[in-house]
């Protein structure tokens, strides 16, 4: 079924299931089991390179010249968007929102601020006083009205496009 959608390779798939005996232990049975997403590879992983694979595709079929997603300041959603973004040469856009009060410096650069830099991604913070979504929606209309072609993919990659990477990872 999954075979009418277009698909990108960016992850290790499958990825590996891992028995968690001390907390099955913990709690005398069942047996439980954890999915490895960690393991999938694309800017040091993550379970939204799932979700890429599909959006990803979809992007460069409406022709986008740009994705625009958003996310919290250390998003991992937004990271693997960036490291996607650039393998496949597509302009990036990430809108982060500070849900800190006062964060420190470090914080505000290092982790994932810093590697969606270094995968070439454009950031925008929204200032403090603005209403994150109106913030991102706004955004993204100015851009469109200057004619670009964006492409938008919302926060963790969370529609239905997205969701064929869970479809794909049942079948693993």
């Amino acid at each position: 079924m999954l075979e009418k959608f277009e698909r990108i390779k960016l992850g290790h798939f499958p990825t590996p299931i891992e028995h968690l005996k001390n907390i099955t232990k913990y709690f005398d049975g069942p047996n439980i089991f954890i999915k490895r997403d960690d393991c999938t590879g694309l800017a040091t992983g993550g379970n939204k390179t799932r979700k890429l694979e599909f959006l990803i595709p979809d992007a460069i079929k409406n022709k986008a010249e740009l994705v625009v997603t958003v996310g919290a300041i250390q998003s991992n959603h937004a990271r693997q968007t960036a490291a996607a973004c650039s393998l496949m040469g597509i302009k990036c856009l990430i809108i982060l929102e500070r849900r800190l009060k006062d964060p420190p410096d470090i914080y505000m650069k290092s982790g994932n601020v810093f590697l969606n830099k270094l995968f070439g991604a454009d950031i925008m913070i929204c200032p403090d006083n603005q209403d994150f979504i109106k913030y991102s929606e706004k955004v993204i209309e100015d851009l469109k009205l200057k004619g670009t072609n964006v492409y938008f993919i919302p926060g963790g990659g969370s529609n239905s496009i997205g969701a064929l990477g869970y479809v794909e990872c049942l079948n693993e």
